[in-house]
């Protein structure tokens, strides 16, 4: 456990972006952002369509142990518009604001991990506009782009992005918000980001209900 990361709560009233978010240099409980995003993409992609919160409108199909749970995952979605409403103890957040995965199941046209990893990098060079906003406070969304190496991937049945089932080798590249625990209250998340043209566009709007339940 890294001292003087994990525990630090904030107030609703907090205002730079340092106090909200971790930096790319810190490694919350142990791990980078590079790990950890790569195991919200293998947590995403493991759910089938009928439970995974990432098509969600509401926040109602979030499934959170709080035994367990020492980051919690929080979904955007794969286009468009959501708000959600969610009631959560008081952790870390990984969240993504704008991303992109391909895999070797997905585009069997690519025959190279290297191939893979420049895919994902070529896809997230286009997105021309990012934002996001804690609590009303200004968040430098460019800071936080994550580039992953190629990694093994379990697609669900009946998966988000409707292609085969099962294992294969993928790579992701995008901007991503890692959230130091919040106090207990309400606050609110809102992240965006499109591509130049415009026809990829991600709206999300987070109302968090934080409770505190002393887990350390």
């Amino acid at each position: 456990k890294l001292e003087g990361l994990d525990d630090q709560k904030l107030s609703p009233n907090s205002n730079t972006q340092s106090e909200f978010v971790y930096s790319l240099n810190d490694k919350p409980y142990g791990k980078s952002w590079e790990d950890w995003t790569t195991e919200w993409w293998k947590w995403i992609l493991s759910l089938p369509k009928k439970i995974n919160p990432g098509i969600d409108e509401t926040g109602e199909k979030l499934q959170i142990d709080p035994h367990k749970a020492r980051v919690l995952f929080l979904p955007g979605t794969f286009g468009g518009f959501a708000e959600r409403f969610y009631r959560i103890p008081s952790r870390a957040m990984l969240l993504p604001v704008i991303n992109f995965i391909t895999s070797f199941s997905e585009e069997p046209q690519i025959r190279t991990e290297l191939g893979l990893i420049e895919r994902a990098k070529n896809d997230i060079d286009d997105i021309s506009n990012t934002w996001a906003t804690v609590d009303g406070v200004n968040i430098l969304v460019k800071d936080f782009r994550v580039r992953s190496s190629t990694f093994i991937l379990n697609l669900a049945k009946d998966n988000v992005i409707g292609i085969r089932p099962g294992l294969t080798k993928a790579a992701h590249d995008g901007y991503w918000l890692f959230l130091r625990p919040f106090e207990e209250g309400k606050h609110v998340v809102r992240v965006f980001g499109s591509c130049s043209s415009g026809r990829t566009k991600v709206d999300v709007v987070l109302h968090l209900d934080v409770y505190s339940d002393h887990k350390k």
